[in-house]
């Protein structure tokens, strides 16, 4: 069975999947803007702490979870726990699989076209750079224009929508190790070399060493309970568990995959971009004396124009930086878009026993549809509400703030304390082969700190909306 179902080739195809499915547009778009808001160096040393107590430890879990079932995120946990309601941690991943590349693949698609009209000169050639003060910060009075004129278009960006789906299918439809695993060793090298460069090009600018200073001197006077949850969520949010990826992605591990070292790689990686993208958008931003905490529109109407200001005496050099930032989100967004699909691909195919083929088909074509109508929510929809949102919102508050948390923390009490300990160990050390010498640390973090972690995150979103 489990070679009918695939598996990964090699160690490095293993961190690189994993670390792909990690790696998306929070990492280059939101976690900076977090950094911006939350005062820099002080966020980043909390979200450091995070990651190492809360997220590698339920990663961990997802990936026992995995290759203790061999089975995807439903299946699991209905071997692992038969007639038992555990398997809701599973349908929840599926969900939000489902929605989550509905709503993800409307971003990645303007991604899409930005990145062409980047490659195209447009993002340099036909603007304007009128600089203003907005909700979003400082920026450019043509991109704000032709960015709301854009997502509301009821055409244009269900065409980059359904083109970037197209991407994602091509990949997963040819299976773990020609599919996933190939493009995942060619993508993830590509994305880090992109971000080598852009790093290179940010440091060469006038005012970058502010930005730096920013990035490297923690101010402690800017933390603030909130600033702490919010790096708390940043850190949960940011490795993409709690949906199930992960499982399914371990579900293809060999046995010699090394669960605790690939977790702590992933990781690594993931963090790795993240800050590393900070140290792209501030030095740039700092440069043209611009404010950190851009907000939202920070990646399309924001930083369009301060490249081409920052690099004014050089166009050639705004181009290419243009260029380079784009074709990173959109990596960075097709390869976690892989995992979501991979997610939902996996479960049809053998909950009903579809071949992979029809399987990926089905997911692709019913995102391509539940995408269009959070795409419309931007434009012609906007006043078509579910429960006062309208579909874009719907699916992005469903996921992160209820799936997410809920799904993780149901992991974390899975493992930590229904799954037999002898079971986990086997797991964790292959068997007895490898010494984990931090087993008990581990377990303490699975079954204690991860779970109360992520029940404060939960409560910090969800009693807000009760309280108004």
């Amino acid at each position: 069975m489990d070679s009918e179902r695939g598996s990964f080739g090699s160690q490095l195809g293993v961190i690189l999947a994993s670390a792909g499915s990690a790696v998306g547009l929070g990492n280059v778009w939101r976690f900076p803007t977090e950094v911006g808001r939350g005062g820099g160096a002080a966020f980043i040393l909390i979200y450091l702490a995070f990651i190492l107590l809360l997220a590698m430890p339920v990663m961990v879990c997802e990936f026992v979870i995995g290759r203790s079932s061999r089975s995807n995120a439903v299946g699991a946990f209905q071997k692992l726990a038969p007639s038992e309601p555990w398997v809701a941690a599973g349908i929840m991943g599926v969900l939000g699989g489902f929605l989550v590349l509905s709503f993800y693949s409307v971003v990645a698609g303007w991604t899409l076209h930005y990145t062409l009209a980047s490659a195209l000169g447009q993002l340099t050639t036909d603007y304007d750079y009128r600089l203003q003060t907005t909700d979003y910060g400082l920026q450019t009075t043509d991109f704000a224009q032709a960015f709301t004129g854009f997502v509301s278009d009821p055409w244009q960006p269900i065409l980059y929508l359904t083109v970037f789906m197209l991407l994602t299918h091509f990949v997963v439809a040819r299976g773990i190790r020609h599919g996933i695993e190939r493009y995942s060793k060619l993508m993830m090298p590509l994305l880090l070399v992109i971000i080598v460069v852009l790093v290179a090009f940010s440091l060469t600018l006038p005012g970058a060493a502010d930005g730096l200073h920013f990035l490297l001197q923690p101010d402690l006077s800017e933390v603030t309970p909130d600033v702490v949850l919010s790096a708390l969520g940043q850190a949960f949010f940011s490795l993409s568990v709690g949906l199930g990826c992960l499982v399914t992605y371990a579900s293809y591990f060999s046995e010699r995959t090394r669960l605790v070292g690939s977790a702590l790689n992933v990781c690594i990686i993931d963090t790795l971009v993240a800050v590393l993208s900070g140290f792209i958008i501030f030095p740039t931003v700092f440069s043209v004396g611009l404010a950190p905490d851009a907000g939202p529109g920070l990646v399309f109407i924001t930083l369009p124009g301060v490249f081409s200001l920052a690099f004014g005496e050089m166009p050639a050099l705004g181009y290419a930086f243009s260029l380079l930032f784009y074709m990173l989100l959109l990596l960075a967004a097709l390869t976690s878009s892989i995992s979501m699909h991979e997610i939902c691909t996996a479960f049809l195919s053998e909950h009903f026993r579809w071949s992979r083929r029809r399987a990926a088909v089905t997911v692709t074509l019913v995102c391509i549809i539940l995408g269009c109508c959070c795409s419309l929510s931007f434009g012609p929809w906007q006043d078509v509400t579910v429960l006062g949102r309208g579909f874009f919102d719907l699916f992005d508050f469903t996921v992160t703030k209820f799936l997410m948390p809920i799904g993780g923390l149901l992991m974390t009490l899975f493992v930590g304390w229904h799954l037999d300990r002898r079971l986990v160990e086997h797991e964790l050390t292959n068997g007895g082969t490898l010494s984990v010498r931090l087993m008990r640390p581990l377990l303490v973090l699975i079954r204690w700190v991860a779970p109360l972690g992520i029940l404060v995150i939960f409560l910090n979103e969800i009693i807000p909306l009760f309280i108004r």
